[in-house]
């Protein structure tokens, strides 16, 4: 009788009670299977991690392990809640409509209670190091608190960012997108923090609006002028930023799907 091929990595899933967010808050494990040296391990939390299992996240994981391509990491999804456009966002300001009025408490669930959860529950005193990444607004979420905690989290992965966030209703007359782009705004007034690493997707059919009429997507537009803010305040495009426009690509989790190697391969997080 032959037996079944040893396990590439093993999904636990686990519930974890937040005092900042007062609910329970569901989170998926992917570990590698026969890691010798925890410490070892690299670290990616994801955002919106409720989508994990559409996206075929662990035979994406499983195949580029097969292949030699990335390093062991400890994957955590955690699981949106109802109210996520209140705890996703920027955690300094929410935007014109109030959203994201939570996302400073989500800030501090994943620092305060879910990474120490890890160090405890799993016994990795350290990680080698550390990545978060989302999708629309999760990569909005991931965004900020990279950004914001950037000796903590070294890489952010951005799919199909919701970085049109604002603080003024695009249909108002004084709406301008130099001034009321929240996240663009954050990095304009923020500091150059040394070693932080980007990775940006968008697709040409993530969505057909386009409020300055220059014929490019709203989506794209607002990605490449936060890349642009980001070359302004020091990091190196080649070294620094790694942008994916796919062409065909739209704003869903196949698209999302199919960027995730191309993000894991290229984070020095992970890569091999």
């Amino acid at each position: 009788m032959q037996l079944p091929p040893e396990p590439v990595i093993i999904i636990e899933n686990k519930t974890i009670r937040s005092s900042y967010l007062e609910r329970k808050v569901i989170v998926d494990f992917f570990l590698p299977a026969n890691v010798e040296d925890p410490s070892s391990m690299h670290l990616l939390v994801i955002n919106d991690g409720q989508n994990m299992g559409e996206m075929g996240f662990a035979e994406i994981l499983t195949g580029l392990y097969v292949a030699g391509e990335i390093k062991p990491l400890l994957c955590v999804a955690v699981h949106a809640g109802e109210e996520r456009k209140m705890e996703y966002g920027i955690a300094a300001t929410p935007d014109y409509l109030g959203r994201g009025a939570k996302a400073g408490l989500y800030t501090s669930f994943i620092l305060e209670e879910l990474l120490p959860f890890i160090h405890t529950t799993y016994a990795v005193r350290s990680f080698a190091g550390k990545a978060i990444a989302g999708f629309s607004l999760g990569g909005l979420m991931a965004l900020d608190l990279a950004w914001n905690h950037s000796a903590t989290f070294r890489t952010v992965g951005v799919f199909s960012g919701s970085l049109w966030w604002r603080s003024v209703d695009q249909e108002e007359a004084d709406y301008d997108d130099n001034l009321h782009r929240i996240m663009h705004q954050e990095i304009r007034k923020g500091k150059y923090h040394p070693g932080l690493r980007f990775f940006f997707q968008s697709g040409n059919m993530d969505e057909t609006n386009d409020r300055n009429n220059n014929g490019i997507i709203d989506s794209i537009d607002d990605t490449l002028d936060l890349m642009k803010e980001l070359t302004e305040k020091g990091y190196d495009r080649e070294k620094d930023i790694f942008y994916l426009e796919m062409p065909e690509g739209r704003h869903d989790i196949p698209t999302w799907g199919k960027a995730m190697p191309e993000f894991l391969k290229w984070s020095r997080v992970c890569a091999v």
